[in-house]
């Protein structure tokens, strides 16, 4: 089955992230595809290089990045949403006048038509968080 998912939710603020997380993971192991994940409304601080949780907690934005490596995911950032709470990649701090940019690896910036895709292309699209 191929699934799309999308994330609402912050890393540390709710359980959606770890939820969907543990999910994809899953649905991998049973040999199930992943045609995308959508960090949507606070969901995009998923994406963030700049998070430093402490040494004795788990790096939530680390975990997609490597997820992402591990599985070639496409890990895609909303830009309206993204734009709102400071997440730029460095088109994006480019056209936007910025000194810099804050994607983390593996994720990349993009708008809404990539959910529609996603929803189009997949069996399932799975919603975590609001």
């Amino acid at each position: 089955m191929k699934f799309s998912v999308m994330v609402n939710e912050g890393p540390y603020t709710h359980q959606a992230s770890d939820s969907a997380y543990q999910f994809i993971r899953a649905a991998l192991s049973a040999g199930h595809e992943i045609f995308r994940v959508f960090f949507y409304h606070d969901g995009v601080n998923n994406g963030t290089r700049l998070t430093t949780p402490p040494q004795d907690d788990r790096h939530i934005v680390n975990r997609w990045s490597e997820l992402a490596s591990e599985h070639d995911l496409d890990l895609v950032v909303c830009v309206a949403a993204a734009q709102r709470r400071g997440i730029v990649d460095p088109d994006e701090a480019k056209r936007n006048s910025k000194d810099g940019d804050n994607i983390a690896p593996g994720f990349r910036i993009s708008g809404l038509g990539q959910l529609i895709e996603a929803g189009i292309e997949s069996d399932r699209l799975l919603v975590f968080g609001d």
